[in-house]
C-alpha cells in the first residue's frame, strides 16, 4: 500500500518561513576495511580543510560506533552544491573516494531549523560555538 506522493514543492510551501537552505549530506563508508581508510586518511583531512576554506563545507565528522567508543570508518560531510550532480562531482574528488577506500552516496537535504550560538570574546580572542 503506497501513499501518496509529497514533492518537494509540498515541503517548500509547508515550511514557508523557515530556512529552506538547500544542501547536500554525502554519505562515506569503508569499501575493504580501516587499513586502506588509515592510509588515505592524511590526504583526506587536507581536502576535508580545502573545503572547508573554500566555503564548501558546512560540516563534516566520523559517525562512531554503537558502543561511543571506537570508529567503523564511517562518515558523513555537509556540502553546499550548485545540483545533485555537483555535489557527487565534488566528493568523487575526495581523496578516500578517489582511492577506493571509502564508496559514498549523496542526499539532497534541506535544511530548515536548528540554532547554533557563536560566542566571541574581542579582548582574548577566545571564540566557543554551542
Amino acid at each position: 500500500m503506497s501513499g501518496p506522493v509529497v514533492t518537494k514543492n509540498d515541503i517548500l510551501e509547508a515550511s514557508k518561513g523557515m530556512l529552506q537552505k538547500q544542501l547536500f549530506v554525502v554519505f562515506t563508508n569503508p569499501t575493504n576495511g580501516l587499513g586502506p581508510v588509515m592510509e588515505n586518511i592524511e590526504e583526506h583531512l587536507k581536502f576535508q580543510v580545502s573545503l572547508e576554506q573554500r566555503g564548501i563545507m558546512l560540516g563534516a565528522g566520523p559517525f562512531w560506533a554503537d558502543d561511543e567508543h571506537t570508529w567503523n570508518g564511517e562518515g558523513m560531510v555537509i556540502i553546499r552544491a550548485d545540483s545533485l550532480d555537483h555535489a557527487k562531482e565534488i566528493a568523487a574528488t575526495d581523496p578516500m573516494h578517489s582511492s577506493g577506500a571509502r564508496s559514498f552516496s549523496v542526499r539532497p537535504w534541506l535544511l530548515n531549523e536548528g540554532r547554533i550560538t557563536v560566542t566571541v570574546d574581542f579582548s582574548t580572542g577566545q571564540h566557543h560555538v554551542k
